[in-house]
């Protein structure tokens, strides 16, 4: 567990941290209309009249949100209830025309669940996850469009929502930074979410709470729609400051929803928070429940790939691999299919190349892809050009010094290293005869050296390494030229 603690002017103060993360589903279409959910239209250009709320509509359930809502839930080890119901919740909301919400608060799709997050130094720790509900996304409020009024695009409005929310188990901002890194990874990997929480696709309620350790849950505050990790770190440490000072200071925390600003990193309230029978909830009369198939059942499980905990387990129990290693290439989907295509690529045994491979991967190309700004999505290098780099060293083509060389050269040009090798005749030599001319020469400008290595300057020997593969501009084999140079000097 986390030591994170606040130091108040009355001693340790604990932090209590919940999530509730709103996870827009990946579907072509809406919850209960049949209007685009693509992203980056025109304002109102996707609005159905189900969306829009006009009389007599009735919504139909998507059932491929509902298979991913499912997906989502087998992923998270949870509890998949095959009887669950929709229900109204009833507010006002400039952006949502029905004057209610259709979500889910009795009777879940999925219920209870748990994540386990990988802890800084090392250890691991599991989250609960208290349920999962299907629900619709409201429309969105502009307010730069006009001096003097707002605008309402109702794209959004419809818009298939998971809300997945936790129990009150993290401790810090850091457990809470990795609980929504790891359910991330999850959503990703399962392909029900693509998890772009710059696009609002993903976004967090964040509840806290502070207590002396080992007293009763205090008062919480929750803080809305918040829309990256590092903000959701940020809103948490200013937040529970704030309401050590306050207690500490003789005032009482009142509950309420407030807003995170970026700009200022601090928490603001915007409105008292509403318990459930503020919201008068009662059964959609609308939709019937929602009753799932052992059949539907069987096929969602059989549809999910390998998660990413059981694929770092295997990345470190069957390929050999680092735990270091495994974690990096397991953390995000995209990173872990491209290892898997260089491995593919490679036409040997995963576990003969892996840890070859995986070295490669973790320090050469993420070196240089964090240095020109790109992530390994668009990375200028493929990974069938990076098992044809692999090839050439593991062959002799290329030494280290070599491949690096090549390495740049592609990250620059694109083509193939083996196009590269031949164009600039980078090929490493074994050739002896040439080796030993070079050698020879370089003992015959260094009498001095030569003299002092053979009086017992052993370490002197790396210089004359160095001095032969400079001459040979980096193409020796630098393990003939280890042996041909002891020969030599011997």
């Amino acid at each position: 567990m986390s030591n994170y603690r606040i130091r108040g002017a009355t001693g340790d103060w604990e932090v209590v941290i919940g999530l509730e993360v709103h996870a827009q589903v990946v579907s072509q279409s809406k919850l209960f209309s049949g209007a685009s959910t693509e992203f980056g239209a025109e304002p109102n250009s996707q609005v159905s009249l189900i969306d829009a709320a006009m009389p007599g509509m009735l919504p139909v359930p998507n059932a491929e949100c509902v298979r991913q809502a499912v997906r989502t839930g087998m992923a998270l080890n949870a509890k998949i209830n095959p009887w669950s119901r929709f229900d109204r919740k009833n507010y006002f909301y400039p952006d949502l025309p029905q004057g209610y919400q259709i979500s889910q608060l009795y009777h879940p799709i999925v219920g209870e669940g748990a994540v386990e997050i990988d802890l800084e130094g090392g250890g691991s720790r599991t989250i609960g996850i208290e349920r999962l509900h299907l629900e619709q996304d409201a429309g969105k409020s502009l307010h730069d469009q006009h001096p003097s009024a707002s605008y309402v695009d109702l794209n959004r409005s419809g818009v298939a929502l998971m809300e997945i929310v936790s129990r009150p188990d993290m401790r810090s901002p850091e457990e809470a930074g990795a609980y929504l890194r790891k359910l991330r990874a999850i959503l990703r990997y399962v392909g029900s979410c693509d998890g772009n929480m710059e696009q609002g696709s993903m976004r967090a309620d964040v509840n806290v709470s502070v207590r002396k350790p080992g007293e009763a849950l205090g008062t919480r505050c929750e803080i809305k729609n918040v829309n990256s990790v590092r903000f959701v770190q940020a809103s948490i440490d200013y937040e529970a400051n704030r309401q050590v000072d306050v207690i500490e200071g003789g005032g009482r925390i009142v509950q309420e929803t407030r807003l995170f600003d970026p700009d200022k990193v601090e928490t603001r309230s915007l409105r008292s928070k509403e318990e459930a029978h503020d919201y008068r909830y009662f059964p959609d009369p609308d939709l019937l429940p929602l009753e799932l198939t052992d059949e539907f059942l069987v096929a969602c499980r059989e549809s999910l790939p390998e998660l990413p905990d059981a694929k770092r387990r295997r990345y470190e129990e069957v390929l050999g691999l680092s735990h270091y290693n495994a974690a990096v290439l397991t953390a995000e989907v995209e990173t872990a299919r491209w290892f898997e295509r260089l491995l593919a690529a490679t036409g040997k045994p995963e576990a003969e190349v892996a840890k070859q491979a995986s070295n490669w991967v973790t320090s050469d190309l993420f070196g240089a892809l964090n240095r020109l700004g790109r992530t390994i999505v668009d990375s200028p290098v493929t990974p069938e050009q990076g098992a044809e780099l692999l090839r050439l060293v593991a062959d002799g083509t290329l030494s280290g010094t070599l491949a690096k060389q090549v390495f740049e050269i592609m990250l620059e040009t694109g083509e193939d290293p083996g196009a590269i090798v031949e164009a600039r005749g980078l090929k490493q030599t074994s050739d002896t005869g040439a080796i030993e001319a070079v050698i020879a020469e370089v003992l015959a400008a260094n009498q001095d050296k030569v003299a002092e290595y053979r009086s017992g300057k052993d370490k002197l020997f790396g210089f004359f390494v160095g001095q032969t593969m400079k001459a040979m501009a980096g193409k020796g084999n630098p393990q003939v030229v280890n042996e041909l140079l002891k020969k030599a000097l011997g």
